[in-house]
């Protein structure tokens, strides 16, 4: 038991320092830069030196005491930067994935509901573009066909708006919407009543690959609040306005590949399992597809309560 809690206690620390203190003392460290140099010398190397060896030989720092007391505050400071970030980025992830979004309160709710129609109205177009060069393709003169690269060119607009029609405000969260409303159409399935069953009848392997892939997009939006973070730098350092914009693209690059890849993931591990919770079920008898997904739908969900009766 006590080497359990002891490797426990490793990987928490591992995890707490990579994630937390280590950007924390980088964030920490260009904060103080920016602040030393300031905007007119903001790349002086010389001066940044200077000021960095004129601290080093500060009284303070001489002595042990005063070197755990810097250590314990630079610490401090970076665990709690890691914190701000984590809850931007946690905040972020909510909003990129609008699972809600509904519901939001005005006016964050109503600008969503016009980025949505905004959405639909360019996938409609997108759509009908490729739908209309597909159809030309079918003609039967040569010189009636467009080439193919048109329509592959349209097909990829599409998909940049939207895999499926948009319901949702952002790309990511339409990803993930994707996957629902490919198995309820293909498999009439639910994907919120389904899953939690089907992750206990999932393997181990496939259970972390799942778990690694929404890491990975949960660290994205983390990303994401630290650019939030550096922004402010800017009022006093202006390269810290670059270093955002680098880290805003990137994170929202990484939080689309995130998000398409967890999804697949998602709709991949249904398809393929769902015979694997139909005989967990005692469900025999239904073909793959609809016949099969209806019958473990009715299975899982419960019936609705009888009515009382009126006195």
């Amino acid at each position: 038991m006590g080497g359990l809690l002891g490797e426990l206690g490793k990987k928490l620390a591992e995890r707490w320092l990579s994630l937390l203190v280590l950007p924390g003392a980088l964030y920490l460290a260009i904060a103080t830069a920016g602040h030393t140099l300031g905007h007119g010398d903001a790349l002086s190397v010389r001066r940044l030196s200077h000021a960095i060896s004129n601290a080093a030989g500060a009284p303070q720092t001489a002595t042990v005491g005063g070197q755990v007391v810097l250590l314990a505050a630079v610490l401090a400071g970076a665990a709690a930067a890691g914190l701000a970030a984590q809850s931007l980025g946690s905040a972020i992830e909510r909003g990129a994935l609008a699972a809600g979004w509904s519901s939001w309160p005005w006016p964050f709710g109503k600008l969503a509901e016009l980025r949505v129609v905004n959405r639909q109205r360019r996938w409609d177009a997108a759509r009908g573009e490729y739908e209309a060069l597909l159809l030309r393709e079918r003609s039967p003169r040569t010189a009636n066909r467009p080439n193919p690269r048109e329509r592959h060119r349209a097909a990829r607009r599409c998909e940049r708006i939207a895999v499926e029609r948009p319901e949702r405000p952002t790309w990511s969260s339409d990803r993930i919407h994707a996957a629902v409303l490919r198995l309820d159409r293909d498999m009439h399935v639910s994907l919120l009543t389904v899953w939690p069953h089907l992750w206990l009848v999932l393997s181990e392997d496939i259970r972390g690959e799942i778990d690694k892939a929404r890491s990975v997009l949960a660290r994205a939006a983390a990303l994401s609040g630290w650019a939030l973070l550096y922004l402010p730098l800017a009022w006093w350092w202006w390269p810290a306005a670059p270093l955002a914009s680098v880290l805003v693209i990137i994170s929202a690059r990484r939080l689309r590949s995130a998000a398409d890849t967890y999804a697949t993931l998602l709709e991949a591990s249904v398809r393929l399992h769902l015979p694997d919770l139909a005989d967990k079920l005692r469900i025999e008898g239904h073909p793959m597809g609809p016949p099969l997904g209806g019958a473990v739908m009715r299975r899982l969900t419960s019936p609705k309560p009888a009515s009382e009766p009126a006195v």
